[in-house]
C-alpha cells in the first residue's frame, strides 16, 4: 500500500511504495528510505528507478517539494518527509494530520542549526587543529560573507569591522599561529601568513573605496590563505584508524577530484566540471575507498542514476553487482560507516550516533552545504556502503543544518567546492565523462588499484 502524507500549508504530496529503500536487482528502488516492509524478504540495495526497463519494478512516487510557506506551519510534513528521505522509519498517522501527534525530534533541533553552509568554511573547521589565534582571524573574514547581506553602504561599513577584527587577531596572535605550524611546513605557513597580511591591506582598501563587487573575491582569496596556514598546523595523520580497517586505501590527509559530467538536454549546459574536496581526516576508509575507485576509472562513463530534487546519485555499475567488485576477491568490497564527531579525535565506526546514544551530537562534516558527499548504504547494514555516493541538493526546510537526521547516519566525505549550484540541473542519464584526482593522490595509502588484477 502506497501511504501518502499532505500538509495544508504545502503544496506537495509525499507518496511512498510499499518497500524499503534498498530491494533485489529486479526490483530497484531508492538507496534513501521511503518506508520499509519487514515482511520483504528480498531487500537490497542502491539500484536507480527506471520503470521503463521492467515493468515489476517498484516505481517511487516521490514528488519535487514546493517552496513551504512557513517551516513552523509545515513541521510536521517536514518531519515525515525527512523520514521518507533518510531512512528513518515512515510515520504512520490516520487521514485526519492535524489530530496526531507522533513521536517526533524537538522541533526546535528540526529548524534550527548553525548557519555554517559554505562548503569551503565547513572545510576549513573541520581541520584536525587545535589554534585559538588562527581561529580568531578566520572568524571575522568568514562573518564577511553575513555582512555583505545588508544592502547599501552600510554592509562596507560591517566589512572594515570585521577586517579590523581580523587584523588585530592577526597582530596579537601571530607567534601563536607560527608557534602551531608544523616545523616541515613552517617557511611555506609563514609566507601565506605574509600574504595574508598583505591581502588584508588590500581588502581595506576596497572597502574604503567603497567597491563592493571586489570584496567577495578578495575574502576568497584571503581565506584560501587562512585555510593553508590551518593545513600547514597539520603535522601527521591524527590518529590510529582501527586495525580491521588499516589494509583499505585509506586517505590520510585531503584530496581534490574534479568531475566532468556531460550534460543531455539541456541547451544551457552542455558540460560542467564539479571540484570536489575529499576529506580524509575525518572520513579515511570513506574517502579512501572513492579515491581509489576514481583511480581505477570506475566512474567513468557512468550515468548519473538518480536527480530528483533532493539528491544526485551514481556509483552503482551495470550487471547483477550493486557495488564494486574487487577483481583480487571477485567479492563486493564494502565499507564500514563512518563518522567523525565534534570533539572526539577518531571516527565512529559500524554505528549511527542513534545507535549509540549521541542524538544531539554534531558531525565535523555535516550535511549543511548544498553539494554535501556522502556515502550510501542498506539502511538497515551500517557497514555496507561500497561505491554508490549521493550528493545532497540541500533545502533548509527538509534539512536544517546539523539537525536534518542525515546527520549520523551517513557518511560524509566530502563537499563541492565548485559549480555545485549545477548540481540541481543534473538529470538521470547524464554521463559522468570521467573523476581525477588534480591534488592529494599522494595521501592515499593501501591503493588497491595499484595490484594487479
Amino acid at each position: 500500500m502506497a501511504a501518502i502524507f499532505s500538509c495544508h500549508s504545502c503544496s506537495s504530496l509525499f507518496t511512498n511504495s510499499k518497500s524499503s529503500l534498498f530491494n533485489n536487482r529486479k526490483h530497484s528502488i531508492n538507496y534513501i528510505r521511503l518506508s520499509h516492509s519487514p515482511n520483504n524478504a528480498s531487500v537490497r540495495r542502491f539500484r536507480p528507478i527506471c520503470s521503463s526497463q521492467n515493468p515489476n519494478r517498484l516505481q517511487s512516487t516521490d514528488k519535487q517539494i514546493d517552496r513551504f510557506s512557513g517551516v513552523k506551519e509545515c513541521v510536521l510534513s517536514v518531519a515525515l518527509t525527512i523520514g521518507l528521505i533518510t531512512g528513518v522509519p515512515s510515520l504512520s498517522y490516520p487521514s485526519n494530520a492535524g489530530a496526531v501527534t507522533p513521536a517526533l525530534p524537538d522541533v526546535a533541533v528540526l529548524i534550527s542549526g548553525p548557519p555554517i553552509k559554505d562548503p569551503g568554511a565547513l572545510l576549513r573547521y573541520a581541520l584536525p587543529i587545535d589554534n585559538k589565534a588562527i581561529r580568531e582571524v578566520q572568524k571575522p573574514l568568514e562573518d564577511i560573507t553575513d555582512s555583505l547581506k545588508v544592502s547599501g553602504v552600510k554592509a562596507l561599513d560591517s566589512v572594515e569591522r570585521n577586517l579590523k577584527q581580523a587584523s588585530r587577531a592577526l597582530k596579537q596572535g601571530k607567534s601563536m599561529i607560527i608557534e602551531g605550524l608544523a616545523e616541515s611546513k613552517k617557511d611555506h605557513g609563514i609566507e601565506l601568513i605574509g600574504k595574508l597580511e598583505v591581502g588584508m591591506e588590500e581588502l581595506q582598501k576596497i572597502a574604503e573605496d567603497r567597491k563592493r563587487d571586489a570584496v567577495i573575491p578578495k575574502q576568497k582569496e584571503l581565506l584560501q590563505y587562512v585555510g593553508g596556514v590551518e593545513e600547514d598546523m597539520v603535522n601527521a595523520f591524527p590518529y590510529e584508524i582501527p586495525e580491521e580497517y588499516q589494509n583499505m586505501p585509506l586517505l590520510k590527509g585531503r584530496a581534490t577530484v574534479d568531475m566532468k559530467v556531460k550534460v543531455k538536454d539541456n541547451p544551457n549546459l552542455e558540460e560542467c566540471v564539479f571540484r570536489i574536496v575529499l576529506d580524509g581526516y575525518n572520513a579515511p576508509v570513506t574517502a579512501g575507498n572513492f579515491v581509489d575507485l576514481v583511480e581505477r576509472h570506475f566512474y567513468d562513463g557512468m550515468e548519473i542514476q538518480r536527480a530528483d530534487g533532493f539528491v544526485v546519485q551514481t556509483g552503482d555499475p551495470e550487471g547483477p553487482a550493486e557495488g564494486f567488485i574487487d577483481p583480487s576477491t571477485e567479492k563486493t568490497r564494502t565499507i564500514p560507516l563512518e563518522i567523525m564527531v565534534e570533539g572526539e579525535k577518531a571516527p565512529v565506526y559500524g554505528a549511527t550516533l542513534e545507535d549509540i546514544g549521541l542524538y544531539k551530537a554534531q558531525t565535523k562534516l555535516p550535511f549543511n552545504a548544498f553539494g554535501t558527499m556522502a556515502m550510501a548504504r542498506e539502511e538497515f547494514e551500517n557497514n555496507s556502503g561500497s561505491s554508490q555516493v549521493f550528493w545532497l541538493l540541500k533545502e533548509s526546510e527538509l534539512t536544517p543544518s546539523n539537525a536534518n537526521i542525515l546527520d549520523g547516519r551517513y557518511a560524509v566525505f566530502g563537499y563541492v567546492t565548485e559549480n555545485e549550484d549545477f548540481l540541481a540541473d543534473l538529470k538521470v542519464g547524464d554521463v559522468i565523462e570521467s573523476v581525477q584526482v588534480v591534488a592529494g593522490l599522494d595521501n592515499l595509502v593501501n591503493p588497491s588499484y595499484k595490484i594487479v588484477g
